[in-house]
This record gives C-alpha cells, sequence and structure tokens, in this order.
C-alpha cells in the first residue's frame, strides 16, 4: 500500500519543458494521479484510457508542458492549451502534481513558469476551469490574480497578463534550478 504521509521536506527536482520524448513519462504521471488528484485535474472522474489518449493528444495538439522532474520520473505537470476564436489570444491552463508532493510549492513554481511561457507566446489572458470543491486549485489561481467565477457548475478564473514588453526588457531565460535552495 502506497505511504500517503505528507512529506515535508524541500523537492529536490527541476522544473522544466517537457520534450516529445517526455510523453510516456508525462503519461505515467497521469496515471499515477490518485483518485481525487486526478479529478481535480480533469474536473471529473476519469479512466486511464481516457487519461492514456489524453496524454497521447496534448503533445500531438501543440500543447505545452511543463513539468516537475525528478531523476527520471514527471512527478508533477502544467499544461497551456491554446484556446482557438477568442478576441484576445487566450491560453487555457492545467495543473497535476502527484499527491505526496502536494502542499510543497510546487504547483505554484508549475504555474510561475507557466505564466512566464504564455508570455514569451503573446498570450494575454489565461483560463483556468475546475470543479468548485477544488480549494487548492481556486488558492492558487487567486495567488496569480485570477477574477474566479461560478458558470456552468464549474469555478472559471480568469488571468489578464501583462503586456510582453513590460515584462521582458531585456528577455532572459531563467536556468532551471533544483527547488531546494
Amino acid at each position: 500500500m502506497q505511504d500517503l504521509r505528507i512529506n515535508t521536506e524541500m523537492p529536490l527536482g527541476v522544473i522544466r519543458q517537457l520534450r516529445p520524448s517526455d510523453l510516456p513519462k508525462f503519461r505515467e504521471h497521469l496515471l499515477r494521479l490518485d483518485v481525487e488528484s486526478r479529478r481535480d485535474r480533469f474536473n471529473g472522474p476519469s479512466n486511464d484510457a481516457f487519461v492514456a489518449a489524453y496524454a497521447d493528444r496534448a503533445f500531438r495538439a501543440g500543447t505545452t508542458v511543463i513539468g516537475y522532474v525528478e531523476g527520471d520520473e514527471v512527478l508533477g505537470a502544467a499544461e497551456l492549451h491554446e484556446i482557438e476564436g477568442e478576441g484576445e489570444p487566450t491560453g487555457e491552463i492545467a495543473f497535476s502534481v502527484e499527491q505526496v508532493l502536494q502542499h510543497r510549492g510546487i504547483g505554484s513554481k508549475l504555474f510561475q513558469r507557466l505564466i512566464w511561457h504564455a508570455h514569451a507566446l503573446g498570450y494575454t489572458q489565461l483560463r483556468v476551469t475546475t470543479h468548485p470543491q477544488n480549494q487548492a486549485m481556486k488558492r492558487l489561481a487567486s495567488r496569480f490574480n485570477a477574477r474566479l467565477r461560478f458558470e456552468g457548475g464549474e469555478t472559471v478564473g480568469l488571468i489578464e497578463l501583462e503586456p510582453v514588453a513590460e515584462i521582458f526588457a531585456p528577455q532572459v531565460m531563467p536556468q532551471p534550478q533544483p527547488l531546494a535552495a
């Protein structure tokens, strides 16, 4: 049986963009999510076949996937999907962190990196959607100035991004660093 006690040690991995060759590790991460974490990530119940097909589609559809990687495993991920047809360049974002690593700042680090990447791609707003009981995601989105509202049975947040010119002058890509400081 898996030990689900909260580990308070600082994470030792790195946050980095996942490459296409990381697809199997990303898929394995999503499949390892416990029932509650999987429900939070996919806004409802999802079986293994759905999750595996979703991971495959994410890499084929041009989704940006940022991962928290320890050793040779992806243990957390943040995704940026383009929403076509919006008046403004808009991305939809989603997050997952394996239960034993939750509440250790990994979600915040993933969120920061994903916002940086969204800026670099020229997005002006980001949308996050979650079920109303996902308090952790609502708190995290609020920390990044998401305006949250209840819509169609879900909590929807919108984050307005500052213009790129005001953020990146000059542009310097931060180097991946271990989370332990």
